[in-house]
């Protein structure tokens, strides 16, 4: 019950975490904004929301060399920019901002494809998902003992708060207690035996991946140095094949949860 009430608040916390857009139109092979951008632009200001801005994306027609129409893209998107800052909108200090020219999917409507799309957040809602991130945590959590105790054969349960240093196997300190608690299960559970898996996030499923394997053998290694009988684990690395969320992620939190450590249950 307590894990289908914290699953319930992620939902409505992540929901609401979701970027907003606003696409801006400029005129044939022109990167100035023109009297109607302005206008849509201003609107959205008038709204009165606490808006910050994180990304700026610019594009083009077909028409024209790619070199000119990647150039140009980038022009949009510095007039879009300038107008911001001008306007007095919070736009984040590492923006991302790209210029996509032509090579995007093009609408047949040509006006459509020269734009300048903003993603931004409103800034309240941001606090109110803090907020509700903070509930998340604050519930009692299901031990991995008592996630082991009612384990059958067959169950996959996922190690909470194992970390590696980036693009490595190597454990990062604050992921001791939870290699700890594992330790102590199979210590005290001498009939279970475990498959421990590995998986990555934030690559494309046909690439080949061994961190991934890699990080499911340090956790065996970390078993066997606490004197747990080879006979009793293996470990594999499954790379993005068995992705939580669809890869490329939308964003951190879902590349979050493609990143983990799981153990599937053997023998019980």
């Amino acid at each position: 019950m307590k894990n289908a009430i914290r699953y319930f608040l992620f939902l409505i916390a992540f929901s609401s975490f979701a970027q907003e857009k606003l696409s801006v139109y400029f005129d044939f092979d022109q990167h100035q904004l023109n009297e109607t951008a302005v206008k849509k632009i201003n609107s959205w200001i008038a709204e009165g929301k606490d808006y910050q801005v994180t990304k700026l994306y610019g594009f083009c027609d077909w028409k024209g060399t790619n070199s000119y129409n990647d150039t140009l893209a980038l022009q949009r998107v510095n007039e879009v920019y300038n107008f911001l800052i001008a306007s007095e909108i919070d736009v984040i200090k590492d923006i991302e901002i790209r210029g996509f020219g032509e090579n995007f999917e093009q609408s047949p409507v040509q006006g459509e494809n020269r734009r300048v799309t903003i993603i931004y957040q409103v800034k309240n809602k941001v606090a109110e998902v803090e907020k509700k991130l903070e509930t998340i945590n604050e519930l009692p959590k299901e031990s991995l003992k008592d996630k082991i105790k009612g384990a059958k054969k067959g169950d996959v349960i996922k190690l909470d708060n194992i970390y590696f240093f980036n693009n490595s196997a190597k454990v990062v300190p604050k992921s001791e207690p939870t290699l700890y608690d594992l330790l102590c299960v199979m210590v005290d559970n001498p009939k279970l035996k475990i498959e421990i898996q590995g998986h990555i996030c934030c690559k494309r499923p046909d690439e080949y991946e061994v961190i991934s394997t890699a990080r499911a053998r340090a956790v065996y290694n970390y078993l066997i140095r606490g004197k747990i009988d080879r006979s009793r684990m293996t470990f594999k690395g499954y790379g993005v094949s068995r992705p939580v969320y669809k890869i490329p992620e939308k964003n951190a939190l879902e590349e979050d949860e493609n990143r983990r450590v799981e153990i599937l249950i053997l023998e019980n």
